[in-house]
């Protein structure tokens, strides 16, 4: 039968609020309201009062802070997180009952705030009332209480706040009110206010106590006991809970394992927005208004945002305009990108330049343009949590603020295991408890001071009659006599960082605790990734384990195996990659590290390039840098009246327009370092450019320059001049492979009977003169041979290294008789790999192996060394060249 006529039902926190309504709607308790003690005052107040909630106080502290002076804290009131200690302070305030205005002559710092009080209540809307406010409306209507509230029962609670205590003991007088204690602590006060107290004595559930490795570990204990009360069928989700004082250092942790754990897990204080993809789509944008433009962030914010007005005009796919390696992290960058695109270079024939423009310009608007920004590019949900960001703080740290906000996580609490705060678990009890954190220093927390308002102007114990510390005992004792069937207390030996962590006072009376160790065996997995690796027997007959296993075993032999590089010969994808136009760096890598010749060619693996800003540039960053502007100086020298006749001046001065142009492509395609590193970087690469240009060894008569001088079929790098058809052919005699590059110099003497062939090093030369150096050195041999080739039999052709900084130059002595020894260890590289044996060589694992990541940890002092012998042996002839001067 239904229980009809009105009353009120007093609880703490969302939980108790959803769990009572509930409760009630099962016992059928029609005319029964579920609210806060604060709920309750506003009912009676009656009209249009609402409470002065946080979101709406935040508002109105952004919108009048600047303009209240704030004595000593002038200073501070426009940094980050002020907006946040303001609310926390006024909240502290109206909730002890302190009048600051009244307070204001005891202390400068008073009277600021006072000020503050008093300019955010002109700016908040008449009905939204400070608790002092709504207790005297609440009283003066207090007559009303039997129709407005009825009987009034206060259940889970174990304190009130001092500014509703009036409001409470001036209730009993009209109506019973009942506070159900059961078997938590009262507060002293109640005594003589006319309240019912009604207790209950305490449970006495089974409690046991236990340690994990690490927070982490305590996570994944967590849910493997909860996942073997709800197997085992000893409890429904709703009777099981897991609760900490700070939820806030496990929130993280358990996010993760609830994906992998397939369990309604529900967040009772909620789970952070970035987590969410309005809340990711919300990040992305503060990233670019905080830190500025750059590809990558661009490109994140496109994937979340794709369908905002800024980039809906955009085609499918756009993103492929942009530079592959270009950092993209200044406006001038964006508008040379933008001079240069034409209608051919979208996906769709069509110039949307004009569009993307206008929302590059609106984002390099920055923190100041904030709002504008969150209103063009996000809508709905992200745009809600965009708004309450700058709510929470200044617009300049907006990614911050982000990173604090919370929303609820979708799931009903009522039929949920639930992750809660231990206050929440408190107030509404359940049968399974783990508790978790038990460590000192982490429960109970330590009593701090008021950010604002510190405990020499106003004790903290006035400010904040229930500290947190008091808190967290008083809610550990109340969840321990309020647990009917188990509590499992847990706390973690270790910290992140693999520090010794000590015990929570709170556990000395609970007994020896067991050791839970990390690899140890769970009694109940609680995801299949745990039962995999709970069970090695099931995991070692799955395939990807059976795989995993085979190869760690066959990289601790000493033997050759398939997983060294092993493979059947004449694969046609092996001989199709033999079959390809190499070049000097392919053959290189062909000769010493056939393996990753065959990861590069075969499976086209590369290395991402970061689009990070680096520190500085590296070796090959350096040198291509260098590179560039030679070839561009030595164009413009050969377009003024050629190299031959230019002097020292004249070459400086076409260094520096040339290596200006060329910073200018730079910046706007690939990644620079910090501006004054980056200035400094520009000056070498001017001063070896100059060196490399000005180097007279030999002299050619009438002599043309060429640089950058294509050949076998390489795409010119600019419009200039070649000395030949750079597509026609250039085969190696008798090894079956055609090679094609670019030639770093060439210089054709007047009557085209002599040519100098030059390769520019921007490294350290070698100690002495080198031919092969080990095979790491073809280049020079190579392109004479190919200059040979295209310009005919009857030049005469010098090749040598010239290294600027020196300056050294090292001449090839008889390229004839070093190409034919080239051609002997390629013929045999080809046999060799042709057959199967794409193994490593002496730069597998070494410092300048890109794809090292794919071999094992530290695998030049350990597994190269174990398989060299044996690779050795295999390579037979061609690991000869490794030896070569």
């Amino acid at each position: 039968m239904a229980i009809s006529g009105r009353s009120t039902l007093v609880v703490h926190g969302r939980l108790a609020m959803r769990e009572g309504r509930l409760a009630a709607a099962r016992d059928r308790r029609h005319g029964l309201q579920v609210m806060s003690f604060e709920q309750a005052a506003v009912r009676l107040a009656g009209g249009f009062v609402r409470p002065i909630d946080d979101e709406s106080l935040r508002v109105a502290i952004q919108t009048v802070l600047p303009a209240t002076p704030m004595g000593e804290l002038e200073s501070i009131k426009s940094l980050p997180g002020m907006i946040d200690a303001a609310a926390d302070t006024l909240h502290k305030a109206w909730r002890a009952g302190i009048d600051l205005a009244a307070r204001a002559v005891e202390h400068p710092r008073l009277d600021a705030i006072a000020r503050l009080e008093s300019a955010v209540l002109a700016q908040l809307p008449a009905a939204m009332m400070r608790p002092i406010d709504i207790v005297a409306d609440a009283t003066s209507r207090i007559t009303h209480a039997p129709a407005v509230l009825g009987p009034m029962e206060i259940a889970g609670l174990t304190e009130l706040s001092p500014c509703w205590r009036p409001l409470l003991k001036a209730l009993t007088a009209h109506i019973p009110v009942r506070w159900t204690a059961g078997p938590r602590p009262t507060p002293a006060w109640l005594e003589g206010t006319g309240v019912a107290v009604l207790r209950a004595p305490s449970q006495t559930p089974e409690v046991s106590t236990v340690s994990a490795a690490t927070a982490y570990h305590e996570a994944i204990e967590a849910m493997r006991w909860a996942r073997s009360l709800l197997a085992s069928g000893r409890a429904a989700p709703s009777d099981i809970a897991i609760a900490t004082a700070s939820p806030a250092d496990y929130d993280d942790h358990f996010l993760g394992l609830r994906a992998d754990a397939n369990i309604d897990l529900h967040f009772v204080q909620g789970v952070k927005t970035v987590t969410t993809r309005d809340g990711q789509a919300a990040a992305a944008l503060a990233d670019i208004v905080v830190r500025g433009l750059s590809q990558s962030r661009i490109r994140r914010l496109a994937a979340l945002c794709r369908d905002s007005t800024p980039f809906a005009s955009l085609p499918e796919g756009w993103l492929r305009i942009l530079p592959a390696d270009a950092p993209m992290s200044t406006p001038n960058a964006w508008d040379r990108l933008l001079a240069r695109l034409k209608p051919e270079d979208w996906p769709d024939d069509a110039d949307h330049a004009p569009a993307l423009r206008a929302a590059i310009d609106l984002l390099t608007k920055g923190a100041d343009a904030a709002p504008e920004i969150g209103e063009a590019f996000l809508k709905g949900r992200a745009l809600a949590i965009w708004r309450k960001g700058l709510l929470a703080g200044p617009a300049a740290s907006i990614d911050t603020s982000l990173e604090t906000l919370k929303q609820d996580d979708g799931l009903e609490a009522c039929v949920s295991v639930g992750w809660m705060p231990a206050s929440a678990l408190a107030a509404s009890p359940r049968r399974f408890v783990r508790l978790i954190g038990l460590n000192s220093s982490h429960w109970p927390r330590g009593i701090a001071e008021d950010r604002l308002i510190p405990d020499h102007i106003i004790p903290t114990a006035e400010l904040d009659p229930l500290p947190v510390s008091l808190a967290d005992r008083r809610d550990f004792e109340t969840i321990l006599a309020t647990t009917t069937g188990e509590v499992v207390l847990s706390r973690a030996r270790r910290d992140s960082d693999g520090r010794l962590l000590g015990r929570s006072p709170l556990l000395a009376a609970h007994g020896q605790e067991i050791y839970l160790r990390r690899n140890a065996v769970p009694i109940h997995a609680f995801s299949e990734t745990d039962r995999l690796m709970a069970r090695p027997q099931e995991f070692s007959a799955d395939r990807q384990a059976l795989s995993a296993q085979g190869c760690w075993r066959d990289w601790r032999h000493t033997e050759i195996t398939p997983h060294d590089g092993l493979i059947r010969p004449d694969h046609p994808l092996i001989l199709a990659i033999l079959a390809r136009t190499q070049s000097a760096s392919s053959l290189r890598r062909l000769l010493r590290n056939p393996l990753s010749f065959a990861w590069v060619y075969a499976f086209g693996w590369r290395v991402p390039e970061s689009t990070i800003e680096p520190l500085v540039l590296d070796a090959l960053g350096v040198g291509d840098l260098v590179h560039m502007v030679l070839d561009r100086a030595l164009r413009d020298l050969e377009s003024a009246g050629g190299l031959v006749s230019a002097d020292a001046a004249a070459i400086t001065a076409t260094v520096d327009r040339a290596a200006a142009l060329v910073a200018a492509d730079w910046e706007s395609e690939r990644a620079v370092p910090p501006a004054v590193i980056w200035g400094r970087t520009l000056g070498d690469a001017r001063l070896t450019a100059e060196r490399a240009l000005a180097y007279g060894d030999v002299l050619l008569p009438g002599a043309r320059s060429y640089s950058e001088v294509p050949f076998g079929g390489a795409e010119p790098k600019s419009d200039a001049q070649t000395p030949w058809d750079p597509n026609v052919p250039v085969t190696i005699p008798d090894t079956g492979f055609n090679i094609a590059g670019y030639i770093d110099r060439l210089d054709i003497a007047g009557d085209g009977k002599r040519a100098l062939v030059r390769d520019y090093k921007t490294g350290r030369p070698p100690r002495g003169d080198i031919r092969l150096n080990g095979g790491r050195e073809l280049q020079r041999c190579l392109y004479a041979f190919a200059v040979k080739a295209l310009l005919g039999d009857d030049v005469t052709i010098s090749a040598s290294l010239l290294y600027p900084r020196e300056p050294i130059n090292l001449q090839l002595e008889d390229p004839d008789a070093v190409l034919a020894e080239i051609t002997d260890y390629l013929r045999a590289a080809r046999s060799s790999f042709a057959g199967g044996a794409a193994l490593p060589g002496p730069d597998t694992g070494g410092d300048y192996d890109d794809l090292a990541f794919a071999l094992p940890a530290n695998a030049s002092a350990t597994y190269c060394k174990r398989k060299m012998p044996a690779a050795t042996e295999r390579l037979g002839q061609v690991t000869q060249i490794w030896e070569a001067e």
